[in-house]
């Protein structure tokens, strides 16, 4: 980044955000267009924006700045966590938070941010719905079940079941209509997805909608830390050794949908076949081993996404071993 470069940090909320920067210090705006207005008066082309993806507080602002040509970037909030914890701050507000984003971009190479597709927009709230819906449908079951359970008669249960019947049909409306919405902007890659064993064509929509069509991602790499199933290990010197887990951050509904991919993505593909075999050959616990499937799939995924031809099992066997 260039040394004249203004950085300025922004700490974004539902209603203010707060900004800050080595020229204009602190100060603080609405979280609405009026505030953008204000903000912007201060701004010119050597300028860059940098804020944390917070819920979606951040979008409207973002899309305002990338539309008038200002430089923006999203990162995310657990890195600079993480880079706040690095430098002992102890201070937790918003004025500090707005600070250490700044610092944090003035340090690290981050990227310049662009809205998502409009379609990958529509799909996502599309997404967020039908995930609340199942949650709602999970409690609803559960208050079936206990009252079931006590005997429980009447109206009440014929309620609970109108009630989840209805909340059923309209998932089944809004899986039909991303569905749509998918094959008619990506029908290619979701086909290409689809040919590999184990992925559905739900697990399929669910990763271009997420990964804004495998664009936010230079390797797998990336995509597994995304969602959550990259490796963890927790040791230190010789005392301490416990489980290496996966992180289980990010998107918990992908991370459920690759799950249930893995097994049968560990009875039907080749190459995780081989990869669940081995891995409890050695010993090691077959939840240990399908997690080890669900990264591969991610691979396989990243790969047909980038390649933009099918899955070939056989691909690796053509390559001559070096």
């Amino acid at each position: 980044m260039d040394k004249s470069t203004k950085i300025i940090g922004i700490d974004i909320s539902k209603d203010t955000f707060d900004i800050w920067s080595e020229s204009l210090g602190h100060e603080k705006y609405e979280n609405t267009q009026k505030g953008f207005r204000r903000f912007y008066k201060l701004l010119d082309d050597r300028t860059y924006c940098v804020m944390e993806y917070t819920a979606s507080y951040y979008q409207k602002l973002a899309l305002f700045l990338y539309e008038k040509q200002i430089q923006v970037s999203v990162v995310n909030p657990l890195t600079v966590k993480r880079f706040i914890q690095m430098k002992l701050q102890r201070n937790k507000t918003d004025k500090s938070d707005s600070k250490m984003i700044a610092l944090y971009a003035k340090e690290q190479d981050v990227k310049l941010w662009k809205p998502a597709a409009d379609y990958i927009e529509q799909c996502s709230f599309i997404n967020t719905t039908i995930s609340v819906y199942f949650k709602q449908t999970t409690a609803l079951k559960n208050k079936l079940h206990s009252f079931n359970s006590i005997g429980v008669k009447g109206k009440v249960l014929t309620s609970l079941k109108r009630q989840l019947r209805n909340i059923k049909n309209e998932i089944t409306e809004l899986e039909l209509i991303l569905e749509q919405l998918i094959k008619e902007n990506e029908p290619e890659l979701l086909t290409n997805l689809t040919s590999i064993k184990g992925i559905g064509k739900k697990t399929a929509i669910l990763l271009i909608v997420s990964t804004d069509g495998f664009t936010k991602f230079e390797n797998a790499r990336q995509l597994s830390s995304f969602f959550g199933l990259a490796p963890t290990e927790i040791s230190s010197g010789s005392s301490v050794r416990g489980k290496n887990r996966i992180s289980k951050k990010g998107n918990g509904m992908v991370r459920n949908h690759l799950f249930m991919c893995s097994f049968t993505a560990s009875q039907t593909n080749l190459q995780c076949i081989n990869l669940y075999n081995r891995i409890v050959a050695k010993g090691k616990s077959k939840k240990l081993a399908l997690i080890a499937v669900c990264n591969k799939l991610l691979k396989q995924a990243f790969a047909v996404a980038k390649s933009g031809i099918p899955y070939d099992p056989y691909y690796k066997s053509c390559i001559p071993t070096i």
